[in-house]
């Protein structure tokens, strides 16, 4: 990616996130304490997660499930998902708080789902330039895989289905995002999450 194309990404990402924040505060604050309600625990999730070049940050998110032990992996019929959490996942309202991870510079509105430690690890390669994109909270490999937690439902074995299916694949969708990115594709990617295409 040219550093023009860095420049004019992290203006979109800086300008968004800020509107966005500043429109959707209430929204987010409410269901803070709705989530808090529904989980008898923190409304606010955080999360160690791999950002670009490989470091780590913690990314926010309303919490979605229940405060217990279990894989990283969230399957569609996962027993620690709570009735109201499966709603903000279906809104992709859980994702609202990443506004801030975007407005401070860890996260990008588009680039790959940021990982669990783990994963980046296991980056071999032309494979390892992915690294050099931010996280997003859309993206094209997201936007691919918007059934994901169906997906795994469906597999006899969802972590190992995740892990030599679906994160492979993953790498290869958002190395080809890197080596062919515009930003006229971030635009339309933005606009299909928002219209949830």
């Amino acid at each position: 990616m040219r550093r023009r194309d860095r420049i004019f990404k992290r203006g979109l990402d800086i300008a968004g996130s800020a509107a966005g924040l500043a429109v959707l505060w209430p929204v987010i604050a409410v269901s803070i304490v709705l989530a808090r309600r529904d989980t008898k625990a923190s409304g606010l999730f955080a999360q160690t997660r791999i950002g670009q070049h490989g470091r780590p940050f913690t990314v926010y998110k309303l919490r979605t499930m229940r405060a217990v032990s279990g894989t990283s992996i969230t399957t569609a019929n996962d027993a620690r998902i709570t009735p109201l959490g499966a709603k903000f996942r279906r809104w992709k309202l859980d994702e609202l708080p990443q506004l801030w991870n975007v407005l401070k510079g860890d996260m990008s509105f588009v680039g790959p789902r940021p990982d669990v430690p783990g994963y980046a690890d296991r980056l071999e390669g032309r494979d390892r330039k992915v690294l050099e994109l931010k996280p997003g909270i859309t993206g094209p490999a997201t936007l691919k895989y918007r059934e994901e937690q169906d997906m795994l439902a469906a597999a006899d074995d969802p972590v190992a289905f995740n892990d030599n299916v679906i994160w492979p694949d993953k790498v290869r969708i958002n190395l080809a995002y890197l080596e062919n990115y515009r930003l006229s594709d971030d635009i339309k990617m933005i606009w299909r999450t928002v219209r949830g295409e």
